[in-house]
């Protein structure tokens, strides 16, 4: 038996009055109905329904049984539809799991208008430059920065990708000199973002040539914003993403070094497990974070926005 199946039929036959009435309705067979009534009434070893060849009544247990019965497939309907509103209409808690730096300097102030433009959404955002689980921790999606990712159980839409800069401070130059080829940072003092995916070995590129540097600081850190304020200090130099360091390299706070060299890449992607059945709000959020990252005031050049 199928007992969703049978207790559908059994209200439906209730509330017509008649098998062949609730066959109608339900496109079954008038067999398949009282299949269907027989089997429920077999399970529960209790008769629900007098029948007599002009007319069906409830028995006392079956009226009792009608109303339960009525109230849980009333909930269930109600239970589907709030599925179906949650499908159409952004709504409910969104948790995101984003970099810090990254996030504090690119899409912060245009959160509250985020949630503003969409009062059903809550955002529940949780900042930490290190990876969360996703389906473990029951994340909606991530902002990841990677050169590679490996999670197959995720969908990855790639949304701006880093460019990197080699600088310190003018006055880091002036005591250590200005390096004029990669493999001289060998003899500098480096300063380390360790979460980086590159941490360990900066490459650089010119020219067909291809410069792989070692880096083992006396200051490893795992906060990009510690990494600027070591450089501001002029404590050494760093690969630091562009982005993070572009009103001091403005100000002339910072200095640039191996401008002529192409140095490491992030490319910083949206993460979500999967892309079937995607809620509303995860779409709408999706179509922000594009909209914010993909713009070409924190990406040169510009790039497309593409599902990996």
């Amino acid at each position: 038996m199928d007992r969703m199946t049978a207790l559908i039929v059994f209200r439906t036959v209730v509330s017509v009055g008649s098998f062949s009435g609730a066959a109608k309705q339900l496109g079954l067979s008038p067999a398949a109905v009282s299949k269907n009534i027989g089997e429920l009434e077999t399970h529960l070893r209790a008769r629900l329904l007098n029948r007599t060849t002009r007319r069906l009544s409830l028995t006392e247990a079956g009226a009792q049984y009608y109303e339960r019965v009525s109230h849980i497939l009333d909930d269930l309907d109600e239970a589907d539809g709030s599925v179906g509103d949650l499908q159409q209409q952004p709504a409910g808690q969104l948790r995101v799991s984003a970099p810090i730096t990254l996030t504090l300097l690119t899409i912060s102030p245009a959160l509250p208008q985020f949630l503003a433009r969409h009062p059903g959404i809550s955002l529940d955002l949780h900042l930490d430059d290190r990876r969360v689980d996703l389906i473990r921790d029951g994340y909606d999606c991530a902002l990841r920065g990677s050169d590679k990712l490996e999670d197959s159980r995720l969908v990855a839409r790639r949304l701006m990708v880093l460019k990197h800069v080699l600088c310190a401070a003018p006055s880091y130059f002036e005591r250590c000199g200005m390096p004029k080829d990669p493999s001289e940072l060998v003899d500098h003092s480096c300063v380390q973002f360790t979460l980086s995916d590159h941490s360990a070995v900066w490459a650089f590129r010119k020219d067909g040539r291809t410069v792989t540097v070692p880096v083992n600081s006396r200051y490893k850190v795992s906060s990009s914003l510690a990494v600027r304020d070591a450089l501001l200090a002029g404590f050494g130099l760093s690969l630091i993403p562009e982005l993070y360091v572009r009103s001091q390299l403005a100000e002339g706070a910072l200095v640039p070094a191996l401008t002529e060299w192409e140095s490491d890449e992030t490319t910083i992607y949206a993460v979500y497990p999967s892309r079937h059945f995607l809620p509303a709000k995860m779409k709408v959020f999706l179509e922000f974070l594009a909209a914010e990252l993909g713009d070409d005031t924190h990406t040169a050049p510009r790039q497309p926005v593409i599902d990996a």
